[in-house]
């Protein structure tokens, strides 16, 4: 089977989406599949991977507010990709030019080819939920972007199929009325990650680079420095947990919101920001030798970085909704209020007064049990070739 991901999401500095793909390329090679990234970029070039599959750039115009990705913006160039690469899936995730762009080619006559639009995200949670928190209700913000759910049914209408990440995207969605076919939720890579990585001598450094003795609460931020994963709601409450707790926080990440969290931290020993590590050795271990994942983000759809951390043995401090509740472990997690900074303030305190090696044994327990890249793209394969089999007999 030969799918082609148009993907506006895909950046070589992307997040969450580019290590999901990168590795799902790598999976479907070694089940005799073959994926084809068609991404934005700064010049037209084509990236080979030696595992099976290839990255196809095409020139386009960079995203104004994140540099790191780009817009597809040329109709034509994207039908002649996909014309030329003669795909058996094609598949879809930005809501904007691309949807449709995808939803309106057509395939040559008499190739049955399936259209599957993949939800990563979710632009109201993301965005306008965060926007006008302050002027109105979660309920009144809802019904004030309904007309973005009708727009997105348009466009959902030129697809065979609609797929969403996992059971946190499927929720919100279906809730305002949004087509949703199956929820595929995802994996990681789940031998990459292991308790047993674990590096007393790494923590102890890490606790001094935070000013504190081997005592203290190593929690550790992981992600994208954007607004929507409210890092100065993390940043606070490790601070008012810190009044009375020895809590360090170490951030690994980047973005256009650094230099906010940085005058968020302002003097603060306990706080320290690190540039991202893009070696998945060096980080893997990185997130074994700390104590806990903290994280803001309630629109998280799927909570990658959590399950990540999970696998690692890493117990969680995470928002009560979205996708990281949803993987969280109930014995190794401590969940608060979404957006409020005393509840997690008060989830960090509790974390902190439970007894290390129980915590240690549940989140050890807990690691063997996180769902693998593998799993998710044997299942998403597997419906593929269900919904193609059934357009094909239907054509006959």
């Amino acid at each position: 089977m030969r799918i082609v991901d148009v993907n506006e999401f895909y950046s070589p500095t992307g997040g969450g989406v580019r290590t999901y793909v990168d590795r799902k390329m790598g999976i479907l090679a070694d089940l005799g599949h073959e994926l084809i990234v068609v991404a934005p970029g700064r010049e037209d070039r084509v990236e080979e991977r030696p595992g099976g599959g290839r990255v196809i750039y095409l020139k386009s115009p960079g995203m104004p507010f994140d540099r790191n990705y780009g817009l597809f913006w040329d109709r034509e160039a994207i039908h002649r990709v996909l014309d030329a690469l003669d795909p058996d899936v094609v598949e879809c995730c930005s809501p904007w030019r691309p949807a449709w762009f995808v939803g309106d080619w057509q395939p040559p006559a008499g190739r049955d080819v399936l259209k599957a639009f993949f939800m990563h995200n979710d632009n109201i949670a993301a965005y306008a939920q965060r926007w006008f928190a302050g002027l109105a209700s979660h309920e009144r913000i809802e019904q004030g972007f309904a007309w973005y759910s009708r727009y997105m049914g348009r466009f959902l209408a030129k697809f065979d199929t609609v797929v969403t990440n996992g059971p946190a995207l499927e929720k919100r969605l279906r809730a305002r009325g949004v087509r949703i076919d199956a929820a595929m939720p995802l994996g990681i890579e789940r031998g990459h990650f292991s308790p047993e990585l674990r590096d007393e001598d790494l923590r102890r450094r890490l606790l001094r680079q935070c000013g504190l003795p081997d005592e203290g609460m190593l929690l550790l931020g992981l992600g994208r420095h954007h607004g929507e994963k409210r890092w100065p709601l993390v940043v606070d409450a490790v601070a008012r947990a810190g009044t009375t707790l020895p809590i360090g926080l170490i951030l690994l990440g980047t973005g256009s919101q650094s230099a906010t969290i940085a005058r968020r931290i302002g003097g603060s020993p306990h706080m320290r920001m690190f540039a991202p590590v893009y070696d998945r050795e060096r980080l893997a271990r990185i997130m074994a030798s700390c104590d806990a994942l903290i994280h803001g983000s309630e629109a998280e759809p799927f909570g990658l970085v959590a399950s990540e951390a999970m696998a690692s043995g890493l117990p969680l401090i995470v928002p009560d909704t979205g996708g990281c509740a949803e993987v969280a472990d109930a014995r190794a997690s401590a969940l608060y209020a979404a957006r409020d900074a005393v509840s997690a303030a008060e989830a960090i305190a509790r974390l902190h007064a439970c007894d290390r090696a129980m915590l240690r044994r549940a989140a050890v327990v807990a690691a063997a049990h996180v769902r693998s890249d593998r799993e998710h793209a044997v299942e998403l394969v597997d419906y593929y070739a269900g919904l193609l089999a059934a357009k094909r007999r239907l054509a006959a």
